[in-house]
């Protein structure tokens, strides 16, 4: 169970991004095939289409669609080592809280499993707010840009987790490191702990109209919501 953080920086530096640096290789042999409702998104879009991925991790998602070109970023920069190697995409060290791309010029965006690493509701809103920023605004018989989002659910009683209503919703995730080849046989496996959010249901729903995103359409997959945004007309 994880306390309530006092500084939050603080903490998701410790918790997250600390993390991510220190497993990010291993990681990444673990993240290689692309989560369904991801892979329709991704495919669904025009050829030429331009767009983000706001916590790409090792970009598993950017050959998805070779028709689209993907602006990546995630704040683990041994991570977007790994990301840079799907060219012809772009992937760049930036916090999702202050992406530096010009606002209403995306045609897409993506985040994935990250929302949910911000401790606070007040960070959690504005980590939509600031993607809805970078999306081209509706046009007459368009919905303008569009970005999907999915965080882990707390409402997961079939998982391996056992999460479900009632149950903790700021959490610390355990991920158990091995010793490689030049730790030595006897050298014992680390354990970090990530921290989550655990949504409920309605949650990001709610999170992204408090952000001021139109829903287009919203769901649960794989122990997952995913919500699809657009900004408002």
């Amino acid at each position: 169970m994880a306390e309530q953080p006092r500084d939050e920086l603080q903490y998701e530096n410790e918790h997250v991004h600390e993390v991510y640096d220190q497993i990010a290789t291993h990681f990444s042999s673990t993240r290689y095939k692309p989560w369904p409702v991801v892979d329709e998104f991704l495919r669904s879009l025009p050829a030429g289409a331009v767009g983000l991925d706001v916590g790409c991790g090792n970009g598993k998602y950017l050959p998805v669609n070779k028709s689209v070109f993907i602006i990546a970023s995630d704040r683990s920069k041994a991570l977007i080592d790994i990301a840079r190697q799907h060219e012809p995409h772009t992937a760049i060290v930036a916090d999702t809280l202050h992406l530096p791309h010009p606002p209403a010029r995306f045609d897409f965006a993506i985040s994935i499993a990250v929302i949910h690493h911000l401790s606070s509701v007040e960070r959690r809103v504005q980590a939509i707010r600031t993607i809805i920023q970078t999306l081209r605004p509706p046009l007459k018989g368009s919905s303008g840009g569009q970005a999907l989002i999915f965080v882990w659910a707390l409402e997961q009683k079939y998982s391996r987790r056992g999460w479900d209503q009632g149950s903790q919703q700021d959490v610390l995730v355990p991920w158990i490191l091995k010793p490689d080849q030049t730790s030595g046989p006897d050298s014992p496996p680390k354990t970090y702990q990530r921290y989550y959010h655990l949504y409920h249901e309605g949650e990001l729903d709610n999170d992204a109209i408090a952000a001021g995103a139109r829903i287009l359409r919203s769901g649960y997959d794989r122990d997952n919501w995913w919500v699809i945004i657009a900004r408002q007309a």
